[in-house]
């Protein structure tokens, strides 16, 4: 039997983050092979991070990452608001938006590319993750934007450090103006879409089925009236609608004065060049996923052994 040091348990602890006991138990199996004890905990490590995979993932960080003309978006799920202040999640999150920025912009291959500083590809790196701090985790969704000249300028609320927080904006200007003046304005548009979280740029962005939908309400809130009638109060219920939900029709938060639209246009003066917003992210930190309410008078009923 080989002869197991506490060296050894060691220095495989520090190579895999694994708990004492189960370093020893590795090293144990594989007859003290360091290489052999390594795989036999990764194995180990992923049949865990597999009975993880079907928990909901709804907490977690968004994190952005910028570089001259091309920024990124990425939202990565955690089980638990805790995980997120861990600092190997956060580091994880951050490099995902690194590596983003020379992808093509989807999760595959965001997950498929290589993970800085060590020799997996981000999806084996993150099942790792998973295995070491004992969560479900996974990258849930990712956005790129690039413009030819102009700025991409970001905001993140709720930031827990530079660039990670639970809601992050990209918004694309595209001028030949004055750089630095560009980037003020769209921090401010930037705010602006994080705090009124607009359904598109303009009209010609929402879709069709959402304008049905609208028409259809306004349909209903008056009939009986004539046709022409009707067409002149879908007409002006939408202009309504249009002020509401997009971009360039918004009261701007930081100007209650104008919209968006009005300062941008207002700006192109001190800019030196027309403005256009080509495009806009807004990710808030779990929307959309279903998240599990659990009873917990019931929970410990059940383990209780109670009905």
């Amino acid at each position: 039997m080989a002869n197991i040091t506490a060296a050894l348990v060691k220095e495989l602890r520090e190579t895999t983050s694994a708990g004492m006991m189960d370093c020893k138990a590795a090293l144990t199996e594989t007859g003290g092979d360091l290489e052999a004890a390594v795989d036999w905990l990764r194995k180990k490590g992923l049949s865990k991070a597999a009975k993880k995979a079907g928990r909901v993932a709804a907490e977690g960080l968004v994190a952005v990452e910028s570089s001259g003309k091309t920024a990124t978006v990425v939202e990565v799920n955690s089980e638990t608001d805790f995980v997120a202040r861990n600092t190997d999640f956060q580091a994880f999150a951050r490099e995902a938006a690194k590596v983003a920025l020379n992808t093509d912009g989807s999760v595959e291959a965001l997950e498929a590319a290589h993970f800085p500083g060590g020799s997996k590809n981000l999806k084996d790196t993150l099942t790792d993750l998973v295995a070491t701090i004992g969560e479900n985790m996974n990258i849930r969704r990712v956005a790129k934007l690039t413009v030819q000249d102009g700025v991409i300028s970001s905001y993140v609320h709720g930031a827990v450090t530079d660039g990670l927080g639970r809601i992050g904006v990209l918004v694309a200007l595209e001028s030949k103006g004055d750089v630095e003046k560009l980037s003020t304005l769209g921090r401010g548009i930037a705010m602006h879409i994080a705090a009124m979280n607009p359904l598109a740029v303009d009209a010609s962005g929402i879709d069709a089925g959402v304008l049905e939908r609208e028409k259809a309400i306004l349909l209903e809130k008056h009939q009986g009236k004539p046709a022409n009638v009707q067409e002149k109060i879908i007409e002006s219920g939408l202009k309504s609608y249009y002020k509401e939900v997009t971009l360039l029709d918004q009261v701007h938060v930081q100007d209650g004065s104008k919209t968006v639209g009005q300062a941008l246009k207002e700006a192109e003066g001190q800019v030196g060049s027309p403005i256009q917003v080509i495009g806009y992210v807004r990710y808030a930190l779990g929307e959309g996923i279903e998240k599990q309410e659990s009873d917990f008078a019931a929970e410990v009923a059940a383990a209780a052994g109670g009905r």
